[in-house]
């Protein structure tokens, strides 16, 4: 599977640059009571650090804010993951366990203040690219509803979109079926590749850890 970033994507972004794993023989299931408990007590904290502060003066928050802006969508209308994990913490709206894949996946987000995708490899077709949506393009995300994917970042297959920032599709989403899985790490333009590639792989070594199987990770960038 090559995956690859669009030339317009690299002219509006330079220092665009996303982390990638491979998983492969994992087994998902209901998370440990490790990863629930962990979950929690970093939302409770996130909760507190907030009390005098607004989501949006968040580094990480703001960086991919102006990355939707650049790209043509109203990041007040279009909040990329992070940002909506966020907002919801900060209500005190916490996120419930779904499954081991989903949590660790929240986790990570809310850790590094970042989007991260998560996807079915058996779900998807061919190679991968990255890039901005046309008009008229659509996909069932997993907010239950259709979404305009027209400038906001997206990933797609040969069968068309599946994954963004925002919201990912229905169509690729990891169940408890999923055995093997490629994971979208959003990385922070302003971020060093040496750090980056130490954070996927940190990443990527608690999620085997939880997970089972073996994983594999690269950085590719603009």
């Amino acid at each position: 599977m090559v995956i690859q970033i669009s030339s317009e994507l690299c002219a509006l972004f330079p220092n665009f640059k996303i982390g990638i794993v491979h998983y492969q023989n994992t087994e998902v299931g209901e998370s440990p009571q490790m990863v629930k408990g962990r979950l929690q007590l970093f939302q409770e904290s996130i909760y507190f650090d907030l009390e005098n502060k607004n989501v949006t003066d968040l580094d990480g928050i703001k960086e991919w804010r102006q990355i939707f802006k650049a790209g043509g969508k109203d990041p007040n209308r279009y909040r990329h993951s992070a940002e909506a994990l966020y907002r919801r913490v900060k209500k005190q709206n916490y996120l419930q366990p779904v499954n081991s894949s989903i949590d660790l996946n929240n986790f990570f987000s809310l850790e590094y203040q970042i989007p991260i995708g998560i996807y079915d490899t058996e779900k998807l077709n061919g190679d991968l690219i990255m890039r901005l949506g046309n008009e008229g393009e659509e996909y069932m995300g997993l907010n239950g509803r259709p979404n305009s994917l027209h400038n906001l970042i997206i990933t797609s297959d040969d069968e068309g979109p599946f994954g963004s920032p925002f919201v990912d599709s229905e169509r690729t989403c990891v169940t408890e079926k999923t055995n093997n899985a490629v994971q979208v790490i959003y990385l922070r333009p302003s971020m060093k590749k040496d750090d980056a590639e130490q954070m996927v792989e940190s990443l990527m070594n608690m999620f085997t850890q939880v997970h089972g199987g073996d994983g594999e990770f690269e950085i590719i960038g603009c």
